[in-house]
């Protein structure tokens, strides 16, 4: 049974910060200020409150001669093309010394959906946010143009990272994966173990709608919908349906717990590059692309580090389905975001930097 560690702030008031599944802590290990070892449960980050600070320890502090630290400034960030199997794919990058780390968007999004990250990691890493082929900037062929059935796949979007660290990063790196490029990551370490030093998965996506979790009476139904998606006008109706500023910012509100958060510039950011030639097409042949592999098929064959993080109120992608991937012995911790959607580094980017931070000062390698 989960146990909830309640302490108290220096205000007398509680705030719930640790769900474990043993007995009472006594360490500061088990109370949730250091990390956990693998396979001990789920734990809740807290949003950090500052506490008052008594007047006369205000006077106190002010009588004393002030204290110099250096705090690194947030590096520019800086654009980039590389051209990737003869079609350009944009990327952004910040900061010139210390770990790298690549950052991998969700469906639809691209590398400014990391702008809240790419700067402030950017003090003390390496950081590439990349735009997936078919997506943000980059390249949108058209499958059929190429003369292949499907094209937009894991498997094509794992070698493009793979290939991205290989020729751009120039040395193995750290994922950091939002929803689909949950799967976009773990097939790339799969596919080249070297290059991933671990990797940190923000509500990955489940994939209900994969074609293994239907059943089996309505899986032809299913793909007879996807042919006619792609191979009418009625696909066409349908991307211009939503491919509109309201169309995009009420599922982007669906999908943010702080609606607040919804911003015209996320949503111009989102809706831009969707709205270049071949961008209908791409959404068309991603959303009929129920096969491939799924989280549980890809997690017992990586071999780094994993983390899993989830916004505990997506509702896409529900936290109670999600833990089950922290059983995995990749798995090494399973952290819940309290109060955060689908979109986490996005939505809450003082919680997941931090996280960030941590898992890549845990792996390092030792010299």
């Amino acid at each position: 049974m989960a146990n909830a560690v309640t302490p108290l702030s220096s205000s007398g008031t509680s705030s719930r910060l640790l769900v474990v599944r043993s007995p009472p802590a006594r360490t500061l290990r088990e109370r949730g200020l250091l990390p956990r070892c693998r396979g001990s449960g789920s734990r809740a980050v807290p949003r950090m409150r500052a506490s008052p600070i008594d007047t006369k320890d205000a006077e106190r502090l002010s009588d004393r001669k002030p204290a110099f630290v250096t705090v690194p400034e947030e590096p520019e960030v800086r654009t980039g093309t590389w051209n990737w199997r003869g079609y350009n794919i944009r990327y952004q990058f910040a900061g010139d010394t210390g770990p790298a780390l690549v950052l991998i968007h969700g469906f639809g999004a691209n590398s400014d959906h990391w702008s809240k990250n790419i700067s402030y990691l950017g003090k003390s890493h390496r950081v590439f946010s990349i735009d997936l082929i078919g997506y943000g900037y980059s390249g949108k062929p058209n499958p059929r143009d190429i003369g292949v059935d499907t094209f937009y796949t894991f498997e094509t979007w794992g070698s493009q990272v793979n290939d991205f660290c290989s020729n751009v990063v120039k040395e193995e790196a750290f994922f950091i994966c939002n929803s689909i490029g949950g799967l976009v990551g773990l097939q790339a370490a799969v596919m080249d173990p070297q290059m991933c030093r671990g990797m940190i998965l923000l509500n990955i996506s489940l994939r209900m709608l994969h074609i293994k979790k239907q059943p089996w009476f309505a899986r032809p139904f299913i793909r007879s919908f996807q042919n006619l998606l792609r191979n009418t006008l009625l696909g066409k109706f349908f991307f211009n349906s939503v491919a509109t500023p309201e169309s995009v910012k009420r599922i982007l509100s669906q999908c943010y717990h702080d609606p607040s958060k919804v911003t015209e510039e996320l949503v111009q950011s989102i809706l831009r590059p969707g709205l270049e030639q071949g961008a209908a097409e791409v959404f068309l042949e991603f959303i009929c692309y129920s096969g491939g592999p799924l989280p549980e098929e890809l997690l017992p064959q990586v071999k780094c580090p994993v983390l899993v993080a989830w916004g505990d109120k997506d509702p896409w992608e529900p936290i109670d389905l999600g833990r089950a991937y922290g059983d995995f012995d990749t798995v090494e911790d399973f952290v819940v975001l309290p109060d955060v959607g689908h979109c986490p580094q996005d939505e809450a980017p003082e919680l997941v930097n931090p996280l960030v931070e941590s898992f890549v000062r845990r792996h390092l390698k030792v010299p």
